[in-house]
């Protein structure tokens, strides 16, 4: 069924990022557009879709019954991975990055290739707050934080005030649903919705656009295969920040 065969890769370092998230090291690498994501197999637990931080790397949240097992393993441990899928962020200059908790992960290669002029980035404290000190010496680093233990006191999108909008390229966002619902509020508000992309997670079975799982309404597009990141002007109408599905497709609210 697969497009892309089953890579076995094993586990090189495990990097502690925050007291949540942790970064899967692993060898061999992939050749990948920031952006797009694989199928991560953890052996007899589930497989999950995961973007890549890295060429060769993971970074991980720990939500649920398959990242709880991801984060038992350890150097050495072996991981079957499929992909690279989906069609990634495009890779132009002068981008405006959003990026909350964990969306920070996907962002990250863009930001490390230079792309990216300006990064908003957010979590619900200062110890959540991920990659900052490489990615501030890569781009322009604005952090908000909801307890407010650094920078803006209050949600990232908080940040779209100060930003000077129509000097950016295109706006790449990626994060919690109710963060880009209302970063996509905003950038309408501000006519800049066709200039800005929108990295979607959803249940997925195949990654390949087959089982129809990450369809996405009101238009039915996959989200593995016509995504994961799409324009924000398609979104304007969609499910975004208000429910995705389980894996018997039943919805569940944001």
């Amino acid at each position: 069924m697969s497009e892309e065969p089953l890579q076995v890769v094993q586990i090189t370092t495990i990097t502690r990022e925050t007291p949540t998230v942790r970064t899967f090291s692993f060898s061999p690498g992939f050749s990948f557009r920031p952006g797009q994501f694989v199928m991560v197999t953890i052996p007899g637990i589930d497989e999950i879709p995961m973007a890549l931080s890295r060429a060769d790397a993971i970074t991980v949240q720990r939500v649920g019954d398959a990242t709880g097992a991801l984060f038992q393993a350890g150097p050495g441990d072996k991981l079957g991975i499929r992909g690279p899928f989906g069609n990634g962020f495009p890779g132009k200059k002068g981008t405006l990055a959003i990026a909350g908790g964990v969306g920070a992960a996907p962002l990250r290669p863009l930001v490390m290739k230079g792309c990216v002029d300006c990064l908003l980035i957010g979590a619900r404290t200062a110890d959540e707050l991920l990659f900052i000190p490489e990615l501030s010496r890569k781009s322009k680093v604005l952090p908000a934080t909801d307890d407010g233990t650094t920078g803006f006191h209050g949600p990232v999108t908080g940040l779209l005030g100060e930003i000077p909008l129509s000097e950016y390229t295109q706006i790449c966002i990626c994060g919690p649903e109710k963060m880009m619902k209302a970063a996509l509020h905003a950038l309408d508000a501000a006519g800049m919705t066709r200039k800005s992309y929108f990295s979607l997670h959803r249940y997925m079975k195949c990654g390949i656009g087959v089982c129809g799982s990450c369809c996405i309404d009101p238009d039915g597009r996959r989200v593995c295969r016509d995504g994961p990141v799409f324009p924000g002007d398609s979104l304007l109408h969609s499910e975004l920040g208000k429910y995705t599905r389980d894996a018997s497709g039943r919805r569940k609210t944001v």
